[in-house]
C-alpha cells in the first residue's frame, strides 16, 4: 500500500513508525516502551569522544547528502529500510519533514542520522557511520542542535546498549504519547 505524506505524518504524530518486513512489505509499529535521547544534563558521552570533538575532526551538516544517509542507514546485513521505505523517506524529505544530520570529515561523509521532524520532535529512524566515531560525533552535534532549536523530544524508538551509553532511557507508552503530543505542537525549526 502506498501511503500519502499526510497519512504518514498523522501516524508518526500518534506514535507509530514504519518498518519493512523481510518480504519488503511496510508495516506500522508502536511499542509499550520507547527509547528517548535526553536533551538535558542526562545526555552524556565518553571522554574519548570529547577529545575527538575537541580536535574538530568532524563538521556537521543538514540535508547535504540526504539520499546518501538513507543508503548508509540501509546498508547492513539485516535492514528494515526497504526500497519502498526509502521512497517514503524521500517523499517526506521533499515535503520538508525527513532530514539527515551528517558528520563530515573533509569532503567525506563520516556518518549521520535519518529522522522525521514534527514540530519540536525529532523521530530518529536510523544512524550509520563510515568513519570511526562518525555517528557518535553526529549524535553529540545533533543533540546540541536540537537543544539550540528548543526541541522537546529526540525519539530513538528502541533502546540498545550503544544508545544507553549516551544516557538514552525508556519511557512507557502513555508518557511517550503525552510528550510526543506536546512536542508536535511546539513550533520549532530544524533548519
Amino acid at each position: 500500500m502506498v501511503y500519502s505524506v499526510p497519512q504518514i505524518l498523522q501516524c508518526y504524530a500518534q506514535g507509530y513508525f514504519l518498518m519493512a518486513e523481510d518480504d519488503g512489505y511496510l508495516n506500522w509499529y508502536s511499542s509499550k516502551k520507547r527509547a528517548l535521547i535526553p536533551l538535558d544534563e542526562r545526555f552524556r558521552y565518553p571522554k574519548s569522544l570529547q577529545r575527538v570533538l575537541n580536535q574538530r575532526r568532524f563538521t556537521p551538516a543538514i540535508d547535504q547528502a540526504f539520499e546518501a544517509v538513507v543508503e548508509g542507514c540501509a546498508d547492513r546485513e539485516t535492514t528494515w529500510i526497504s526500497e519502498d521505505l526509502k521512497d517514503v523517506y524521500l517523499r517526506l524529505h521533499r515535503a520538508g519533514y525527513a532530514h539527515s544530520f551528517e558528520a563530515w570529515q573533509g569532503d567525506e561523509l563520516a556518518g549521520g542520522f535519518l529522522g522525521i521532524v514534527l514540530g519540536g520532535a525529532f523521530i530518529g529512524e536510523s544512524m550509520f557511520y563510515r568513519i570511526p566515531e562518525g555517528s557518535k560525533a553526529a549524535m553529540v552535534m545533533l543533540v546540541e542542535h536540537l537543544k539550540s532549536r528548543n526541541f522537546l523530544l529526540f525519539d530513538a524508538q528502541i533502546l540498545n546498549p550503544h544508545l544507553a551509553r549516551f544516557g538514552a532511557f525508556e519511557v512507557d507508552q502513555a508518557l511517550y504519547e503525552t510528550t510526543l503530543h506536546a512536542a508536535v505542537r511546539r513550533p520549532c525549526q530544524f533548519i
